[in-house]
């Protein structure tokens, strides 16, 4: 295994998984491949989505929004989830079938009431730091793969961050599961790739 080279594991988490709050479709299917992707690699991060319940990205704090509704947000546009991964609750919970004991880190994002966060370095604003960049370079890690969910929200905006912060970054497609929410897979697929991303099936 090399000894600059982390796997990223995003939201594997209970809400995620079929009988969730926001459930994708397959998700508890990648949790073996996932579990074997760990011993590939030098360290092994987590990132937890972890949201107050008034979290200003949940349709039911906006009143009349329907789920998976637009608004704009002081940082761009945001999409109005279902509530999901409240602090403390067990659909916050990790997968109980993934192995957490070789984390070396977990990231928790999404706390702060006002404002989204998808990617694991940045919270949706692009530039309020979740603090994984500066560990992963104080490790002297520069090869990251990504694997969890969804493949064309959370892992593609950490992975297209991960390009752009200068990582050598890959997505192992059969690893994730996507929402595909009017397109959102097929577009993502297209920004990871222009963004320098290597895509890979495992």
């Amino acid at each position: 295994m090399p000894a600059d080279s982390a796997l990223i594991v995003i939201d594997l988490q209970n809400d995620f998984c079929p009988g969730g709050l926001l459930a994708v479709a397959g998700g508890d299917e990648i949790v073996p491949a996932v579990n074997a992707m760990q011993a590939e690699h030098a360290a092994v991060v987590l990132t937890q989505d972890w949201h107050p319940g008034d979290h200003s990205s949940f349709a039911a704090n906006h009143p009349g929004a329907e789920p998976f509704s637009m608004i704009e947000a002081p940082y761009g546009p945001q999409v109005l989830w279902p509530v999901h991964c409240v602090q403390g609750t067990p659909g916050a919970e990790f997968h109980p079938g993934l192995a957490t004991e070789r984390a070396d880190l977990v990231i928790r994002k999404g706390f702060r009431r006002e404002i989204d966060s998808y990617s694991a370095f940045f919270e949706n604003d692009h530039e309020t730091p979740t603090g994984l960049a500066g560990y992963l370079r104080e490790r002297g890690i520069a090869d990251l793969e990504f694997c969890g969910l969804a493949t064309d929200f959370c892992v593609r905006w950490s992975a297209v961050d991960a390009a752009r912060l200068g990582f050598r970054a890959s997505v192992r497609l059969s690893a994730c599961r996507a929402i595909d929410l009017d397109g959102s897979l097929a577009q993502a697929l297209e920004e990871l790739r222009a963004a320098g991303v290597t895509l890979t099936e495992g």
